[in-house]
């Protein structure tokens, strides 16, 4: 791969990750000339990530000032679980019509979550997990797109959850692994779509007390 191109991809990825973990945070201004000093790379590459976030809708343009990290409101939040609600169940048949026994098999894993573990981040894997059991690629790769955005949600409304026990969510998972691997796909599509509604409330009741636009 070119050098520059691949400079540019290293930054795209860089800054697009600083977002969705909030490293960046919603309503934050960012400058050209601080990430390129931050990065030590030319105003280029960093302008060039930035019209790429831009299309991707995680940051907008303002004349004259920089960039604004895109704020959060809860419309962003109703319109990426109602694409969930639409992806995941679709999802989840797919995996139980064509998925081997060996891979519903390891979906296991999912059913308990380790002492040091981060929720955020296994619940995330869980998901990944069931969209590359589909088997669809365009599908797998329409659901992680929709997670990379929805986890900037969930790490903003992580106090929601914050000192209580995951086990519900935990058991949750497993509830809806039983039911794909006895392939039952009227349940589980059952399951995961509450599971989804379930997190939509979650995240609502927590940036309803948060700075968020309507």
């Amino acid at each position: 791969m070119d050098t520059k191109l691949l400079l540019r991809e290293n930054i795209y990825d860089a800054l697009r990750t600083e977002i969705l973990t909030c490293r960046l945070m919603p309503g934050e201004e960012i400058r050209e000339q601080d990430l390129a000093a931050r990065y030590e790379v030319s105003r280029q590459p960093i302008r060039e990530a930035l019209l790429r976030l831009q299309q991707d809708r995680l940051v907008t343009v303002q004349p004259r000032q920089g960039y604004q990290v895109n704020p959060i409101s809860m419309k962003d939040v109703r319109d990426l679980f109602q694409f969930r609600l639409a992806l995941e169940p679709a999802c989840v048949a797919a995996a139980i019509e064509s998925a081997d026994d060996q891979t519903l098999s390891a979906l296991d894993r999912f059913r308990s979550i380790g002492p040091e573990e981060d929720f955020i981040d296994y619940n995330r894997a869980f998901h990944d997990a069931l969209a590359a059991a589909s088997g669809n690629s365009r599908m797998e790769g329409a659901i992680r797109d929709v997670l990379d955005q929805a986890d900037r949600l969930v790490r903003l409304s992580v106090s929601a959850i914050k000192g209580r026990d995951p086990q519900k969510l935990v058991s949750e998972h497993g509830d809806i692994i039983d039911a794909v691997q006895r392939r039952d796909a009227r349940a589980a599509r059952k399951l995961i779509s509450a599971h989804v509604i379930d997190g939509q409330k979650r995240v609502l009741s927590a940036l309803g007390r948060s700075a968020v636009r309507p």
